[in-house]
């Protein structure tokens, strides 16, 4: 007997499956697992980013070059209402006085130091005038402006409260010209020492003026942004000429680390 199946009747014919069911795909599938994170801690990337260095030893020493630079090379000032003043012992921040001792002296000098005051937009030495002073910048910012490459004013650089100007040319025995343009950047306080003050103070202080003899006289040895020795280099060089040599020299007492163990027990469940 022929049983006819009518459309819409209820009576489907199931096909057979022809691939897995996403439930038991997952039995056989191969998990690929992150590591255990946590929103509290530090992401485990950034661990793996930092440049760690294996110490088997129990202290990690840092052998760097030395140094040459003495202080921060800033001068700092005392306030009394709109006067302002440099600290004596502050002037042996300049690499002219570094090491000088004698604190009466470096009072009178500090005296001679006259307070100037300027506006953003004035210039406080123009380039190719005599550099017959030493700017020290109590307050503000100012620019160095020189001449640019297509005859536009180019900022080789700034300086800010504590920073000095004019210092080289005041080491020199006969003055220069200013090779660049200072101008202010935002109102500035400034203390000048006209060149002519600090011949007058070498004449009354004989240590003092030994030692800016001393100081002038010293080969000058070139150093980097760092303190360093320059080392020299040479290329473009064919044959064999005599290379340049420099003696790097390393820190006598390096800073060490002593290390130590943090453990922590993590239990995941």
């Amino acid at each position: 007997m022929t049983t006819s199946v009518e459309p819409g009747s209820g009576t489907e014919i199931s096909q057979p499956p022809l691939s897995l069911g996403t439930a038991a795909a997952r039995n056989l599938a191969t998990t690929t697992k992150s590591v255990p994170q946590m929103q509290g801690v530090t992401s485990r990337w950034l661990l793996r980013m930092l440049p760690w260095v294996q110490v088997p030893g129990g202290s990690y020493r840092v052998n760097r070059r030395a140094s040459h630079t003495l202080g921060d090379g800033r001068v700092e000032f005392t306030t009394t209402g709109s006067a302002v003043r440099v600290i004596p012992v502050e002037l042996r921040e300049l690499p002219l006085l570094r090491g000088f001792e004698d604190t009466a002296v470096l009072g009178a000098l500090a005296d001679r130091f006259a307070q100037r005051e300027f506006a953003p937009g004035d210039v406080l030495v123009e380039a190719g005038r005599p550099a017959d002073e030493l700017l020290l910048i109590a307050h503000g910012k100012v620019d160095k402006v020189t001449e640019g490459a297509f005859d536009e004013p180019s900022v080789a650089g700034s300086a800010a409260g504590g920073d000095h100007i004019g210092e080289p040319e005041l080491t020199a025995a006969e003055a220069g010209a200013w090779g660049f343009t200072v101008k202010a950047v935002t109102s500035c306080t400034v203390l000048a020492l006209p060149r002519q003050e600090f011949e007058e103070q070498l004449d009354r202080s004989p240590g003092l003026r030994a030692h800016v003899e001393g100081v002038r006289s010293a080969p000058e040895t070139e150093r980097n942004e760092h303190g360093e020795s320059a080392i020299a280099l040479a290329s473009g060089h064919s044959g064999e000429p005599v290379l340049p040599g420099t003696f790097a020299e390393y820190e006598l007492a390096p800073r060490e680390y002593e290390l130590s163990v943090a453990q922590t027990v993590l239990r995941v469940h």
